[in-house]
């Protein structure tokens, strides 16, 4: 698991700025959804070359936030990075200068829909009422990546948990426009996984500083408030 170090500086800012270190006291279970982003055996598993060993670690935590979310009454939603032959072209930037495009067929067979490389791991605790979104980029809210905002905001969606891997591709480009978007975003300290204890800080400051919260798992669960009846109103 990830040694997690917000520098002091960081947190001397929030608090300066903010006046108290967490924005969000409570998450309305039924406003919120808990987004698990590129769990896949792609980043999961050796002998993947984007494997990332530390996300095997998160999964049980993962899935205990899962099992609080729905218990809430809020929404679990599984991401999958998923690539098609019109990436290269659409995506011309990233895939013939930005990644070594000499490995690009191989990349994109890897993450074609249906592969074993975009399945989602096997160890993650996905129910049927839980919803799976694919996007093509390492945002899922940016535009043309995927129907997520959609899909939320038709379930009056407004506060998101950010677990998953990368750390500090996918997982905080994802939550950096769910704030853009007026989501209330929270991020796992200990359930979103990177290469190195370095980057994974480095987003989490990041993060806490201009776009949301950080939380460990426990915190978090700690502060999701069940769905109240409309009887009980």
């Amino acid at each position: 698991m990830h040694k997690i170090a917000i520098p002091q500086y960081i947190i001397d800012r929030v608090v300066k700025s903010r006046g108290k270190l967490h924005p969000f006291d409570t998450l309305p279970g039924e406003k919120t959804a808990l987004l698990v982003v590129d769990l896949q055996n792609v980043f999961m598993l050796p002998p993947y070359p984007t494997e990332v060993p530390l996300a095997r670690e998160i999964v049980p935590n993962v899935n205990e936030l899962a099992k609080a979310t729905r218990a809430a009454g809020g929404t679990v939603v599984w991401i999958q990075m998923t690539h098609s032959q019109d990436e290269p072209k659409t995506w011309s930037v990233f895939y013939d200068h930005v990644s070594n495009s000499a490995n690009r067929a191989e990349g994109l067979k890897r993450l074609g829909r249906g592969t074993h490389g975009q399945a989602l791991y096997d160890g993650l605790d996905v129910q049927a009422q839980d919803l799976k979104v694919e996007k093509n980029r390492f945002s899922a809210f940016i535009q043309g990546s995927s129907d997520l905002d959609k899909l939320l905001k038709a379930r009056g969606i407004d506060t998101v948990i950010v677990t998953g891997t990368v750390t500090n591709t996918c997982c905080e480009s994802t939550a950096r426009d769910a704030m853009m978007l007026n989501y209330k975003t929270v991020m796992v300290s200990d359930a979103n996984a990177a290469a190195t204890d370095d980057e994974h800080n480095a987003t989490l400051a990041n993060m806490l500083r201009l776009f949301g919260d950080v939380l460990s798992t426990e915190e978090t669960i700690a502060r999701l408030r069940p769905a109240v009846s409309a009887a009980a109103q």
